[in-house]
């Protein structure tokens, strides 16, 4: 027997309308079960010819059902660095450590990609984790391609690297200690503080201005985050890693995303006072996206946790996406537009000009690099 139907859309926006907390029940998983994750379902990702849906069929189980744990894949990935040619992206490179990501973060963008494992947006996305083992072996390679061309990597712009996983594998470190070794420039973004245990490498790097740290916060309210990001580091946490990270030499960037209406945009000066008053340099902030997936994965949430807001947060999310749940195109994707997304930008900048934060760090040297050491076993022909 299984605890839960899969509810579409209309459903969830019907149901929002009741007083009946219990309805919940009928709808989403055993709270139980899927303990400390922010996806409420796992339907089945959208290429499978089969879709799967759980059901309750009357019979009741000896035992209690499992709850969904973690699973680590070792991956042996074929090539490390990440191109993209996206207009209103700061970078053109990145590279993501891990597949999938344990921090469980509701609004994810990142959570359609694990559509083409042959897995779930949902809770597939938050406990079947791919480990890139090879990582620092093949950045290396890559990075002593003669025609290879220097610019910032990025790192984090997909799945943390600093999620649980990497406390184990270290996978994060190797490729920093690569990056050290070779004088590569590199921005790195996380909600994580496991970030400060690599303070001896990324101090030596802003040595030559070779990093940038930028850390999300999403609340100051602990109770809040914990929803929201179910196993990422707590507020206090991330800021105290900003301080330190700051006390070290590293410039930093509190990032205010993404900012959901009428759930944590009231937060928006909290958040960026706060990290001020740590260290940080400059701020960023997205406003929330729900591409693909993730609408579904975010809607259950809200119903879960707010479901006297959903609609009301669903009607200013679409005002500000031209009336559909997302807008895809370039340049207004993350701030979208309208009303609401403006004050929203004027708040923000108002913000930025009081507590004198910037909107970017100081640009990266790329004028350091040196390849990699030819392997021994294979000689250069010229």
């Amino acid at each position: 027997m299984a605890s839960s139907v899969q509810p579409n859309f209309e459903t969830l926006e019907r149901l929002s309308k009741s007083a009946d907390a219990d309805l919940t029940r009928h709808i989403l998983l055993d709270p139980k079960r899927n303990r400390g994750r922010g996806a409420q379902n796992n339907v089945s990702g959208r290429f499978e010819r089969e879709a799967r849906e759980e059901f309750d069929d009357g019979w009741d189980t000896a035992e209690p059902l499992p709850i969904f744990e973690t699973h680590e894949h070792v991956e042996k990935a074929k090539s490390v660095i990440s191109k993209n040619d996206s207009p209103d992206i700061g970078f053109d490179r990145s590279i993501n450590p891990y597949r999938g990501c344990e921090h469980g973060c509701s609004y994810c963008f990142a959570r359609p990609t694990h559509a083409y494992l042959g897995l779930s947006a949902g809770l597939d996305f938050e406990r079947e984790i791919y480990v890139k083992v090879n990582a620092a072996e093949l950045l290396r390679r890559e990075l002593s391609n003669p025609r290879y061309k220097v610019k910032p990597i990025a790192i984090g712009t997909n799945t943390d690297p600093y999620q649980p996983a990497e406390r184990k594998h270290k996978i994060m470190r190797s490729i920093l200690e690569v990056l050290l070794e070779t004088r590569h420039p590199v921005s790195i973004v996380t909600k994580s503080a496991l970030v400060v245990r690599d303070l001896d490498i990324l101090s030596e790097m802003a040595k030559h201005n070779l990093v940038s740290v930028g850390i999300s916060i999403t609340s100051m309210d602990h109770k809040l985050s914990r929803l929201m990001e179910p196993r990422a580091s707590a507020p206090a946490r991330r800021l105290e890693a900003l301080r330190l990270l700051s006390a070290a030499g590293i410039p930093t960037m509190v990032m205010a995303a993404p900012m959901v209406p009428a759930i944590n945009d009231m937060e928006l000066e909290r958040i960026l006072d706060a990290a001020k008053a740590q260290g940080a340099q400059a701020a960023s902030m997205i406003l929330l996206r729900l591409p693909g997936e993730v609408r579904d994965v975010f809607r259950e949430w809200l119903f879960r946790h707010y479901p006297g807001k959903l609609r009301h947060v669903l009607s200013l999310v679409r005002s500000t996406r031209g009336g559909r749940d997302n807008d895809p195109r370039f340049g207004s994707r993350m701030t979208g537009e309208g009303p609401y997304a403006t004050m929203l930008r004027q708040r923000f900048e108002k913000a930025c000009e009081r507590y004198e934060l910037k909107k970017r760090l100081p640009t990266l040297r790329s004028d350091l690099f040196e390849a990699p050491r030819a392997d021994q076993e294979q000689l250069s022909l010229f």
